[in-house]
């Protein structure tokens, strides 16, 4: 299977990450149909096409050495493919996983797509990277923004997609300097809000919060959700049967009211049967409900767990697994024997490579999309072998499932890159707070001390259901 440049007409511009394209497929061939097309990009700074598609380097081979399949990968493309497959879908859970499969393309196929989707790439993606047009494969999955059924039996599929939910837990390393001392008591993704606004990546600062997310408490789930939606960046998108109804295409900014937007209430009601200006709560009401009764993100946070160092620390362990004198030690102005990461640089090799493999691993599941997908279900059918959820406000029953996508091996320099990039957050979070004017203090509340709650929610411990019911 090839496919050609005649071909590309039924191929469209989905949307983009860093790393690759999105084509969604319009044309009529059963092979295809239902199916979604990963294009390889590269970047627009000089980095050549040949270390791209290079095959993993010595010191990467050391880390994946547990995987021998990857080892015998003979491009770095490949060995991404069984990366997914072999160490995320173990630990994820191989149902909600899709690798996909790897099939060949031509050059003229990858310029005819790279030129058609031009006009509906955002201009900052345009300018940081192009098509891989020297890439011969692309990656075949499955559209998870639609029932494969629906589309054959002219039904109405709604789907979500939650890019990058985030870092769901603090981190707690000792290695964790204390004047960086914020990131035990403030999300990552918080902090970076302050980063992307100054940079102007943002036009407003976002509420949500990824501890509401993966807490594990309906409430706090759908008040996430009613986050992402108000202020959806690129976090948030919403597709009825495959077509974009919510959100931006590549990551542009995007802004909305979430109690004055028509266009959106007017397409749920293909799917969600309820009052005017009443279908958009329904439908944040029934996808926070299938993230609560689908546990998949108590899973994921395990997996982002394996963050045990945070970067400050694993960093040293990076030093060590490619055989280089600490530059972080250096810096810091500590004798990596003596200062308080000597217990990192003692480790045996094995060791050093634990932390590395783990800390890349937990960044695949901190930067990873979460899919969930609805199609209306009749009253009593059992022929569905999805789970359902009984809307009580509309009367509806939902079949539903949730796919984790974007699954990418992280490349063992992207360590260097991890680490700068936590110094830029933490510091320009700390010169925001040094410029920022104190509250005001009435006289009634002079002397007075003000609380915030940091309360923890407590899972009730109740088993995840198949069948559940969403209150009106």
């Amino acid at each position: 299977m090839i496919l050609e440049a005649k071909d590309a007409a039924d191929w469209t511009y989905r949307g983009e990450g860093a790393a690759n394209l999105i084509l969604s497929y319009t044309g009529s061939s059963p092979r295809f149909v239902g199916k979604v097309l990963r294009i390889q990009k590269v970047k627009r700074n000089g980095i050549n096409y040949e270390e791209v598609s290079s095959a993993l380097s010595v010191h990467e081979c050391l880390l994946w050495k547990q995987d021998c399949d990857l080892l015998s990968a003979p491009t770095r493309e490949i060995a991404e493919h069984l990366y997914v497959q072999h160490v995320m879908g173990p630990l994820l859970g191989p149902n909600h996983v899709d690798a996909g499969i790897r099939i060949f393309v031509s050059r003229d196929f990858l310029e005819s797509v790279r030129k058609d989707a031009l006009s509906w790439r955002p201009s900052w993606r345009v300018d940081d990277a192009d098509v891989n047009a020297q890439c011969d494969h692309a990656l075949l999955i499955s559209d998870h923004s639609v029932f494969p059924q629906a589309l054959r039996d002219e039904e109405f599929s709604i789907s979500v997609e939650i890019k990058q939910p985030k870092c769901g837990f603090l981190p707690c390393s000792r290695y964790i300097l204390e004047a960086h001392a914020i990131k035990r008591t403030m999300t990552r993704f918080k902090l970076h809000q302050s980063l992307k606004l100054q940079q102007k990546k943002i036009s407003q600062l976002s509420q949500y919060d990824p501890l509401d997310i993966f807490s594990g408490s309906k409430e706090r789930i759908l008040k996430s959700i009613k986050d992402l939606f108000s202020t959806p960046q690129n976090n948030f998108r919403v597709f009825l049967n495959g077509s974009l109804v919510f959100g931006s295409l590549g990551g542009g900014k995007y802004r909305t009211n979430v109690n004055n937007d028509k266009a959106f209430e007017d397409a749920l009601k293909f799917v969600i049967e309820a009052d005017d200006g009443m279908r958009t709560t329904c439908f944040l009401q029934l996808v926070s409900e299938a993230i609560f009764r689908s546990g998949l993100l108590d899973q994921l946070l395990e997996v982002q767990k394996l963050d045990v160092f945070d970067i400050e620390g694993a960093i040293h362990a990076y030093y060590d697994v490619v055989s280089q004198s600490c530059e972080i030690c250096r810096e810091l102005g500590e004798d990596r024997l003596s200062g308080r990461y000597s217990s990192l640089h003692s480790l045996l090799l094995d060791g050093s490579l634990k932390i590395v493999r783990e800390y890349l691993i937990a960044a695949t599941a901190k930067d990873l999309s979460l899919m969930i997908s609805f199609r209306t279900r009749d009253k009593g059918d059992p022929r569905s072998p999805y789970n359902v959820i009984f809307h009580e406000s509309t009367g509806q029953s939902f079949d539903y499932k949730v796919s984790f996508i974007d699954l990418d091996m992280k490349p063992l320099k992207k360590m260097l890159y991890y680490y700068e990039l936590d110094q830029k957050i933490v510091c320009c979070y700390q010169n925001m707070m040094k410029t920022a004017k104190p509250p005001e203090i009435s006289a009634s509340n002079k002397g007075k001390t003000s609380y915030q709650d940091k309360s923890i929610v407590v899972k009730d411990g109740s088993p995840t259901r198949d069948f559940a019911v969403i209150g009106a």
